[in-house]
């Protein structure tokens, strides 16, 4: 059961998820971790998928996928939106509304279970928009999991998220910068930061800095250009959450 997981053993489980969620059927994926019900949401090219156990349920969703036309306008359409006591993106709340019916009558058909949400980019986006919704409908998760989740509203918005959330960041992941700070945009959940080193540690603004440095330094020494994009990928998330399980770090 997810409710017995060590918090570093839980993060590895919910990555591979995130990460498995760009892929259509992982019904087999769910059931040889017990959620014998399993259902692939696909409307207008939001996609998600939501597993039930006899206690838990598994809500994760789809991150951005360069081929679909849909995703690369929801990245970009950062109008805000109202929602609740503050404002959103228009854009990964439209790909979120497309899913949350479905996810709803999903929790509805299963009350009274522990919930899980997770994902990976827009996906991550699109969990934190729909935990606020299951929050909202009575169905508040247990925990939230986000891997290289991009900022979805302002602080009156994330002010009114309760669900605990733990929001991962590996090192100059460039998608956790956007949309910017300076057009209002906040954060939401507990930073767990992962250094260049592969652990996870709390930092002052400048030792990120002087950890972002070092980062960059190796990879314009490889001749990686891009560092930013390279640390979004989900495969890496995984191999350095696999490492601080099996090193026995803590998750704070």
């Amino acid at each position: 059961m997810l409710k017995d997981q060590s918090l570093p053993e839980l993060a590895v489980i919910m990555a591979n998820l995130a990460s498995s969620a760009y892929q259509d059927d992982n019904k087999q994926i769910y059931a040889d971790l017990g959620f014998k019900k399993y259902k692939f949401l696909d409307n207008e090219g939001a996609q998600g998928h939501v597993a039930a156990s006899d206690s838990e349920v598994i809500v994760a969703c789809r991150g951005t996928q360069p081929t679909q036309p849909n995703d690369l306008l929801a990245d970009l359409d950062t109008i805000p939106k109202r929602h609740g006591k503050g404002w959103v993106h228009e854009g990964f709340r439209r790909e979120a509304r497309k899913i949350i019916d479905a996810v709803l009558d999903w929790a509805k058909k299963n009350k009274g279970k522990d919930i899980y949400v997770t994902g990976h980019s827009l996906g991550a986006a699109m969990a934190l928009y729909i935990t606020q919704e299951l929050e909202f409908a009575g169905y508040p998760p247990t925990k939230l999991m986000t891997f290289g989740q991009p900022r979805l509203g302002n602080a009156d918005y994330v002010a009114d998220v309760k669900t605990e959330h733990y929001r991962f960041v590996n090192c100059n992941d460039m998608v956790t910068h956007v949309p910017p700070a300076a057009l209002l945009f906040k954060h939401h959940g507990n930073l767990c930061y992962i250094n260049f080193y592969g652990n996870i540690r709390p930092l002052s603004r400048y030792q990120r800095f002087k950890d972002s440095m070092r980062a960059h330094w190796r990879c314009w020494k490889k001749g990686q250009l891009f560092d930013g994009l390279y640390d979004h990928n989900m495969g890496l998330y995984i191999e350095k959450l696999t490492n601080i399980r099996d090193t026995g770090q803590s998750i704070n």
